[in-house]
């Protein structure tokens, strides 16, 4: 099976504040907020959703094509996916337009502020969904609106099954956005705060999500997952504890490359979960959302060792 991972393909530039936003921001004011954060750590890295599932899931040993618009400063990163043995097939250079750039600041209690410039990601529309080009699944990360909502259809129209992961771009869709979403995806995942906008804004409770999908996923972070099934049928996820816990930033995306990884190869939920949190567990031991290493049969000893049996 092969993957088609839709959505950006950024450059994420990271600092780390030495102290806790929450000492500097007073509830009282939040209204006229004017702060800065000295933050003596900087670091550039490769990044966007698509760049990194499509990074993991090669790690897993799955084949996936990031599908993006990027710009005419992309060469580094073009550098980069050829280095991994990740295909731009399906990346389109913009020359007019910078590739999109995320500024991340965190501090010490993993809290995160981001500003984000799409740059050529608003043009992923562009780049349309193949139906002849052998992609047995799809996943719809954040991306430009349009975009978005373009790949859906043509998601649909390929009878391509895709997983809908809304994540950052949450506040781009209306309330009928998101219920088209859902009657077109085959699975959705979200963290538990997005999760909780989505029912809020759809009026559905998380098994009413769920009896409209195959499966509604839903992480917690250090609590682990839920997955959601139609019939009210629910599996818990346990966490796995980190080696250490070092960046945040990606996890998200290590957890989904699991979760598609799980899905290409036909495990049952409590194995697709537990790959997926595993990879959240090891991502979170390193920084950057790209620079964490191993081997196909290094993750399943270690699937073995975090839950005491083993995967093909």
């Amino acid at each position: 099976m092969t993957a088609l991972i839709c959505g950006s393909l950024a450059y994420d530039t990271v600092m780390v504040f030495p102290g806790r936003f929450k000492d500097h921001i007073l509830p009282d004011r939040i209204h006229m907020l004017n702060v800065a954060f000295l933050a003596p750590t900087l670091t550039r890295y490769f990044g966007g959703c698509a760049g990194n599932i499509a990074y993991n899931l090669k790690l897993l040993g799955s084949e996936g094509y990031p599908c993006g618009a990027v710009g005419h400063d992309f060469g580094p990163y073009s550098r980069w996916l050829a280095e991994n043995g990740l295909s731009e097939r399906f990346v389109k250079v913009l020359a007019d337009h910078y590739t999109a750039q995320a500024y991340i600041t965190t501090d010490l209690d993993d809290n995160q502020i981001t500003a984000f410039h799409p740059g050529a990601m608003d043009r992923s529309f562009t780049i349309p969904v193949p139906a002849d080009a052998g992609i047995t699944i799809g996943i719809l990360a954040p991306d430009g609106r349009e975009g978005m909502i373009t790949h859906a259809e043509q998601f649909v129209t390929a009878g391509i099954p895709f997983v809908f992961d809304p994540g950052q771009a949450m506040p781009l869709f209306s309330q009928q956005d998101f219920d088209r979403f859902i009657d077109q995806a085959t699975w959705i995942t979200v963290n538990d705060y997005e999760g909780q906008l989505l029912q809020e804004r759809t009026g559905l409770s998380a098994a009413e999500i769920a009896a409209r999908v195959e499966a509604y996923v839903v992480t917690r972070g250090g609590e682990g997952s839920i997955i959601y099934l139609p019939g009210g049928r629910q599996v818990a996820i346990p966490p796995v504890v980190a080696e250490r816990v070092v960046d945040p930033t990606g996890c998200g995306d290590a957890y989904r490359a699991g979760l598609l990884h799980g899905l290409m190869h036909d495990m049952d939920w409590e194995t697709t979960g537990r790959v997926a949190s595993l990879m959240g567990a090891i991502k979170i031991a390193q920084l950057g959302t790209q620079h964490h290493r191993f081997t196909p049969q290094e993750f399943r000893d270690r699937f073995h060792a975090a839950f005491g049996y083993r995967i093909g």
